[in-house]
């Protein structure tokens, strides 16, 4: 255990954010660089290393959370990298990005604020980059056995990076021109600076993965030729068909899905753009859409220099405190203010969109909203509720409805889908032809970061097991695993 007595005498303290007028005029991470060290270590001693550590059910990597917590309280930073890499190949990604489920399900926080799990994470990777303790692994001996991985995301490249310390050929697949999928350029600068991808990359190809981008599988590549030219392949290609908003105006010049905006803000920070084509900039903003996909748009049009910025959640504002019906271990839905939305704007609940209208450019110049009410388990309008706000620039953040089927691959390799739209698979991650294997958000549905590291490492042992007909690789996960919810 790291302190017998932490959580009684420690109170809880997290990573503290630049001010808000420094940081909006650049597109660095918002926490001040080294504010952790000095407080983390007796963070980490508040971890009451539990006889039943429910934080391992909260995540489901299944992270060593109370070992690496009693590391860091010891300032033991290299063998708390090894714990923390025993189940998780990426924490730099996780620390910055997830929301912490693990978190919701810590025993302390039955009664007392949960140790700070995902800040101490971050700092036991930062602080192992910083000492050169995160080193290439590549394989003793290589198997003769050929992987191509279609997707560069989260999945993928766990997936990847498992196959290839396996002793394995593998060659990642990426439509776009770099390396990270949705880490690359679904993720705004400011949560999670692009070096913390690109050191990765290097450590993978030290290990021996190799990368092709601008290949896309169905289009660039006829899929059953790849299954021919590979011994295994892994689908990992996402859940990225946007889910739209079908009212009248939608075709108005102005209203984008937010995968169509954050990118090219992204781009212009990669340095390939000097200003995106689709700006914030003086405009009058409105984001659909109250989660993170939706706060990384306000961040971003904050940075552009929007006029004014509101977010729009047709569901009702959650509360501050845990509901009855979603008791401690669950993840509960909670009231959250993220950075981004501390830098201002509006936030609208139970709300919903009935038309746009624009002006006689088909420019959208407003949003007519109304709101909603859940009677009878339906949701229903409140008449005489109709409100008209200005919108000449929407972003639509609803979220995702499953896997691209439009370039082609699934009909190419003859893929079966489940009941909900997502490619389906047997328990060892297969898909219904042989040896093509399916991780991630293509086959789970739209997840968290974690879910998708975590199915990419299981899918790498079904893939292994296929290959060599044994497999010692972790496998966190079966593919029928869901969220801790009631």
């Amino acid at each position: 255990m790291a302190d017998p007595k932490g959580f009684l005498t420690t109170g809880r303290e997290v990573a503290e954010t630049r001010p808000v007028g420094e940081r909006v005029k650049d597109w660095n991470e918002v926490y001040v660089p080294g504010s952790l060290l000095p407080i983390i270590s007796k963070q980490a001693g508040r971890c009451m290393d539990c006889g039943i550590p429910f934080c391992h059910n909260g995540c489901p990597l299944g992270n060593l959370i109370p070992e690496w917590n009693d590391y860091a309280y010891r300032e033991d930073w290299s063998a708390a990298s090894e714990r923390l890499h025993a189940t998780n190949n990426f924490p730099e990604f996780t620390g910055r990005l997830c929301p912490a489920p693990c978190e919701s399900a810590c025993v302390l926080g039955i009664n007392q604020p949960a140790v700070t799990i995902k800040n101490v994470e971050v700092s036991i990777i930062d602080k192992a980059w910083d000492s050169g303790d995160v080193t290439p692994q590549p394989p003793e001996r290589l198997s003769g056995k050929t992987v191509a991985v279609i997707g560069s995301g989260p999945a993928g490249l766990a997936a990847a990076q498992q196959l290839t310390r396996a002793g394995h050929t593998v060659a990642v697949f990426e439509r776009a021109d770099r390396i990270g999928g949705l880490l690359r350029y679904g993720i705004p600068e400011f949560k999670m600076e692009k070096s913390h991808i690109n050191r990765r990359i290097e450590q993978m190809r030290a290990e021996g993965t190799k990368f092709r981008t601008e290949v896309e599988i169905g289009k660039d590549i006829d899929a059953a030729k790849l299954r021919r030219r590979y011994d295994a392949v892994v689908i990992a290609a996402g859940a990225t068909v946007s889910r739209d908003l079908p009212v009248p105006g939608r075709e108005l010049n102005g209203v984008h899905f937010a995968m169509e905006y954050l990118p090219l803000a992204n781009k212009v920070q990669e340095g390939d753009l000097t200003v995106s084509p689709i700006t914030a900039e003086g405009k009058h903003v409105v984001v659909i859409g109250g989660g993170d996909t939706g706060a990384d748009c306000v961040g971003t049009a904050h940075r552009q220099g929007a006029a004014s910025v509101t977010q729009l959640e047709i569901m009702p504002q959650p509360g501050e405190e845990r509901n009855a019906n979603q008791p401690w271990p669950t993840f509960p839905m909670l009231y959250k203010v993220t950075s981004a939305h501390e830098e201002g704007g509006e936030r609208l609940y139970s709300v919903s969109t009935t038309h746009f209208e624009g002006d006689e450019d088909g420019n959208v110049q407003s949003l007519h909203l109304i709101e909603v009410e859940f009677k009878d388990g339906k949701l229903e309008q409140k008449a005489g509720t109709e409100r008209v706000i200005p919108a000449q620039l929407v972003t639509l953040a609803m979220g995702f409805t499953g896997t691209d089927q439009a370039n082609g691959l699934v009909q190419q390799f003859g893929l079966e889908l489940d009941a909900r739209g997502n490619i389906a698979r047997d328990e060892d991650y297969a898909t219904n032809i042989g040896g093509v294997y399916v991780a991630g958000d293509a086959g789970r549905g739209q997840s968290l970061i974690v879910w998708a590291i975590a199915e990419g490492r299981s899918a790498a042992r079904g893939v292994d097991r296929f290959l060599t007909g044994t497999s010692a690789l972790h496998a966190p996960i079966r593919p029928t695993d869901r969220s801790l919810t009631v």
